[in-house]
């Protein structure tokens, strides 16, 4: 009995985990510790290339500086990391189809009479990628990389919200754990 009560519980949860927008993804160089690191800077030649608004640059640069802070690093200028974003976007195409089902049944093929009660619509939205660099600042080399993938909005009033999503799901998996 105690099971059939727990199914709707986990199907809400299961919707719930599906309906995240924000895909994050990291990779690490297994041999470093990343203890030692409490500093960071910008790499500014890096950061300078990337190809969006000034306004986007400036939210993607100010929510990390809002999340390396909550993890106890501070901003320096003899940093431990440099930290170097990249993005990239596509357009995402979604065409859906629709038929009242006129016909003669379930699954005899094409119907040369099924030319009412079916709709096609079209719908664009675009998918972005966020890529966040996490570089030994003595090495100059890369130790830890953060990606997020999601819908972009256009909406100003949205934006932050989700710049701020994206970055909070990537940095959340640094410093990563190791097995």
């Amino acid at each position: 009995m105690k099971t059939f009560k727990l199914v709707p519980i986990f199907l809400l949860l299961m919707l719930l985990a599906s309906c995240d927008t924000v895909s994050v993804y990291s990779d690490y160089d297994k041999n470093v510790d990343f203890a030692p690191y409490k500093t960071y800077a910008y790499f500014k030649p890096g950061i300078d290339k990337v190809e969006i608004s000034d306004l986007d640059k400036r939210r993607i640069l100010h929510a990390i500086d809002d999340q390396m802070q909550a993890k106890g690093f501070t901003k320096s200028e003899n940093p431990d990391l440099l930290i170097n974003i990249f993005t990239k976007s596509r357009e995402q195409l979604s065409v859906n189809q629709f038929s009242a089902g006129w016909g003669y049944g379930w699954g005899y093929g094409w119907n040369p009479y099924m030319m009412y009660g079916g709709t096609t619509t079209v719908s664009s939205s675009t998918e972005g990628t966020l890529f966040i660099d996490l570089i030994d600042a003595k090495k100059k080399e890369m130790i830890w990389q953060g990606e997020g993938v999601g819908t972009l909005t256009k909406n100003v009033d949205k934006k932050d919200a989700k710049i701020t999503e994206f970055v909070s799901k990537i940095l959340a998996q640094y410093p990563p754990v190791k097995k």
